[in-house]
């Protein structure tokens, strides 16, 4: 084994850490990763910035910018509220008006400001016609999940292995192809939640009717999920006056499940954790737009009223995008327009210009709607499956798994790729496990001769496919604190989903995607 085959195994195992211990963002984790490897010599300049300029990447930001046109827009809120039954329906009828709208609309969005927007509605409504909102905030989550592994765009792991995919010099996915077997996972695991989510989930766990020796009238109760932006990370609330910063109390911190309602002050502030506030009116009006905070819910309707034309626009332009990125990828429109790529980022590029000049979202403070961290954990990505396969590492894996794997053939090595795929995904985060696994998928078929297509589509569902865990998908964090979900719940309700995703998927991969 050489030096540097080493060093990248040192390199790789001090990331997997670095992002399970959750102490720094995982953006920063993996740069540091790629400068280790540049002073190194494993990878060139060029190498480790390549991955900044990919096309791929640019996309996912642009993409950012789509998803807050269209939240800020109305569309998403005004929808949610005609899916949702006025009168009390039983929860799998409830289930099936929601859960199919919500996974076609995540196919085309970011599945966080999905969750975000929805989420504190159904628990209201949830509410107001006396149903458990525990009942339908998991499977809101997985139902964006399922959506995300139907296009390309569904998920920026899609969008990372498609520029991978370029990158090795392969055709990249078209707009529909992972639909091909997304679309069956998702009807299974549509059928699943309706079928048992309604026996296995719990009732609801948080105390809405809790009241304090100083409450007053003057105060509603409202949830903060914090985000990566908020000063007060890695901080306790007696280092960090939440009063003094925000004008509100907090009277209860909900992680994993569990509430501290007790020695606050103590309390380390986590990134993802649920705050309960006692909070003015002016509370979610003034730090609603904020990044701060991935989402506020007091109870009340905080929808902002947007003209009919805005959101007419916004619907125009989002179909644009998609249909013209999809017409695009068709063989007699490349034909007929041979100098020119309309291809997904030729759509997004066009429509984000067109929503800011319209000011569908604040074009002054456009930076702040880009999760920049996934970005740069999007762009070293490139780097580091770069350095697994410049060193060696990535064909010194694929060797040991097709020897452990030999009598078995591609399927069973199919089934291996996704297993560690999904495995680093529960664990640390999508990109990153995709990261980890391309390089070694694509080695695998060089060694075998065989097409990496299938590779290549099992790392996108794998990677996406996070049940059992609230750790491995934002949006499951973000229902875990309003829901009031154990881990426990994740994994009673998720680990059977993450089998039947398994199964289809690797029955169906090789079917549609010959070796």
């Amino acid at each position: 084994m050489s030096f540097d085959i080493l060093l990248v195994l040192a390199g790789l195992i001090g990331m997997v850490i670095a992002l399970v211990r959750d102490k720094i963002r995982p953006g920063m984790v993996l740069f540091s990763v790629v400068v280790l490897f540049l002073s190194t010599g494993i990878l060139s300049a060029e190498e480790m910035l390549s991955g900044f300029s990919n096309k791929g990447m640019i996309t996912v930001a642009m993409l950012f910018l789509v998803s807050e046109g269209i939240r800020q827009s109305g569309v998403l809120g005004t929808l949610i509220k005609k899916l949702l039954p006025e009168k009390r329906v039983s929860v799998f009828k409830a289930q099936l008006r929601m859960l199919p709208s919500i996974a076609f609309i995540s196919a085309f969005l970011n599945n966080t400001p999905v969750v975000v927007i929805f989420a504190p509605v159904i628990k209201r409504w949830a509410e107001v016609v006396k149903l458990p909102a525990t009942k339908f905030l998991i499977p809101l989550s997985f139902a964006t999940i399922f959506g995300g592994m139907c296009t390309l765009i569904g998920t920026s792991t899609n969008l990372l292995v498609h520029g991978m995919i370029l990158d090795a010099g392969y055709e990249g996915f078209s707009m529909f192809e992972l639909g091909k077997v997304g679309v069956f996972i998702a009807i299974a695991g549509m059928v699943y939640l309706f079928i048992f989510s309604n026996r296995i989930l719990p009732n609801n766990r948080n105390d809405d009717d809790h009241t304090d020796e100083n409450d007053s009238t003057q105060f509603n109760r409202v949830e903060a999920v914090l985000g990566a932006r908020f000063p007060g990370i890695n901080k306790t609330l007696a280092e960090f006056n939440f009063t003094r910063h925000y004008g509100a109390i907090v009277k209860e911190i909900i992680r994993g499940g569990v509430r501290y309602t007790t020695h606050l002050e103590k309390i380390v502030l986590n990134e993802n954790d649920t705050l309960v506030l006692w909070a003015d009116d002016t509370f979610v009006p003034t730090w609603g737009e904020s990044r701060v905070f991935l989402m506020l819910a007091n109870g009340k309707d905080t929808e902002t009223h947007v003209s009919k034309k805005k959101k007419w626009i916004a619907l125009g332009l989002l179909i644009f995008m998609i249909v013209g990125a999809t017409l695009g990828e068709l063989p007699w429109v490349r034909k007929a327009i041979p100098g020119m790529k309309l291809d997904m980022f030729f759509f997004v590029s066009i429509t984000t210009v067109v929503m800011a000049w319209i000011k569908l979202f604040p074009p002054k403070k456009y930076t702040k709607y880009i999760t920049w961290d996934i970005l740069i954990t999007i762009a070293c990505a490139f780097g580091i499956s770069k350095a697994m396969s410049n060193s060696g590492f990535a064909s010194l894996i694929a060797q040991h798994i097709i020897g452990l794997a030999k009598s078995l053939g591609p399927y069973g090595i199919l089934a291996i790729i996704y297993i560690i795929t999904n495995i680093f995904t529960e664990l640390i985060t999508n990109n990153a496990a995709a990261a980890l696994s391309f390089p070694i998928a694509l080695a695998v078929a060089v060694e075998l001769n065989v097409d990496p297509t299938p590779f290549f589509v099992v790392i996108c569902i794998a990677a996406s496919a996070s049940f059992s865990s609230p750790i491995g998908y934002q949006t499951n964090l973000i229902v875990q604190g309003i829901g009031g979900y154990k881990f426990t719940d994740f994994v009673r309700i998720g680990l059977p989903l993450n089998i039947i995703t398994f199964i289809i998927s690797i029955l169906l991969i090789p079917m549609i995607w010959k070796f």
